[in-house]
């Protein structure tokens, strides 16, 4: 049996050996407590310091404005909800993108039902969203915008620096879910303007249930649990040391290892476009440049996505249509719908995101896959017909 070819990481990555080795001493050995107060509990307090100092080190903050969470989606309800709670008397009204991800979309249905007013800010057919736009939706009431720093499906990198420093002249807070990006492009907060940002353990090669939020000091947030008042008192419960210790050693990896890595990501990625595109009626979903180094996201005429990914998953080859935190629904992707194109033009998307262990030979895979399969699936597709090759969106 062939080992199975995995290009999904943007779904979920595997810890690196090296970060697995650091945390297991955090389990057994060193397993103090760092609100006590003796020294086993001294030496717990000085990892987690040393930790929230690679962490600050990693996106250019101060150690004390990283806060450690249980992941980017409780990072993105503490500053989506946090933030709105302790603001309402400056004003009720919020600002997201019509491609943020599923967690956010939620959070700001949940606000909407608290009394708070979302507008949700169109994207071009890449997946860019216009700042022009975006300023005339702007009003007194206005207390924050949220734009992801890069789409979590597509792949589209946002003007972040543009967004923050249009809403710090504004008097505006700016968060940015920046999971998708961290560790594929260098975030500078202070560089882009960004007030409020999550970030995960495992887009870093960490484990999961970890992550931050980063808060630029002058900002405050409500706390949503409470308790022992740890994390500044914003983050209530004992601190998860082993993944703390381990989230902090991935980002000093990815720190000294990302352009390297990246550059040969870029590679894959052009090669899986390329060669993708060269079969007849296939389109580039996202940015043409403007994109991360690892997302190729392609459309095939006539196809559904969920027969595409059981046919590559009889090749031994796991690949997604889309979000993995939506993949459950028959739905097609809000994000595709948002750049224009049609039901049926969404729902034969496939999403190839490869990653730091992948090979050579796993490309190869893919590609010599890919042309059998959409053959084969649009010999018996009653809505495929073949049409002369059109410029890829």
């Amino acid at each position: 049996m062939m080992d199975e070819v995995y290009l999904d990481y943007q779904s979920a990555k595997p810890v690196d050996p090296r970060v697995l080795e650091l945390m297991r001493p955090y389990f057994t050995k060193h397993y103090g407590n760092p609100s006590a107060l003796h020294s086993i509990g001294d030496r717990a307090t000085e990892v987690l310091e040393k930790s929230r100092e690679k962490i600050s080190r990693f996106i250019n903050a101060d150690p004390g404005e990283i806060i450690f969470t249980s992941g980017a989606t409780e990072s993105n309800n503490m500053a989506l909800i946090g933030y709105a709670l302790r603001n309402k008397r400056k004003g009720n009204h919020i600002i997201i993108s019509e491609i943020e991800h599923i967690s956010i979309r939620n959070i700001a249905k949940y606000l909407e039902r608290e009394g708070f007013k979302v507008t949700r800010v169109p994207v071009n057919l890449y997946g860019r969203l216009d700042i022009k736009k975006l300023e005339r939706r702007i009003t007194p009431e206005t207390i924050l915008i949220s734009v992801g720093y890069a789409n979590n499906e597509i792949g589209t990198i946002q003007s972040v620096s543009k967004i923050g420093k249009l809403a710090e002249e504004r008097g505006i807070a700016f968060h940015t879910d920046a999971v998708a990006a961290e560790g594929l492009i260098p975030i500078d907060v202070k560089r882009d303007h960004i007030h409020l940002m999550s970030l995960s353990s495992n887009d870093l090669y960490g484990p999961k249930g970890v992550g931050v939020l980063y808060m630029k000091k002058k900002y405050r947030v409500n706390p949503l649990i409470i308790g022992g008042g740890q994390e500044r008192g914003l983050r209530s419960g004992s601190e998860n040391m082993p993944g703390i210790v381990g989230m902090g050693y991935a980002a000093e990896i990815t720190q000294k290892e990302m352009k390297k890595e990246s550059e040969k990501l870029e590679k894959y990625r052009d090669r899986l476009i390329k060669e993708l595109l060269e079969i007849p009626d296939s389109y580039l979903n996202g940015h043409p440049t403007k994109r991360l180094p690892n997302n190729a996201h392609v459309r095939f005429e006539g196809l559904e996505g969920e027969a595409l990914l059981l046919s590559f998953k009889d090749k031994g080859i796991a690949v997604s249509t889309g979000s993995a935190c939506t993949s459950k629904t028959l739905e097609p992707s809000h994000t595709l719908i948002a750049t224009g194109l049609t039901h049926e033009e969404a729902h034969g998307s496939l999403q190839l995101t490869p990653g730091r262990f992948t090979q050579d030979e796993d490309i190869d895979r893919i590609l010599d896959a890919t042309p059998e399969i959409v053959q084969r699936l649009r010999e018996m597709s009653p809505i495929y017909k073949p049409k002369e090759k059109m410029i890829s969106k």
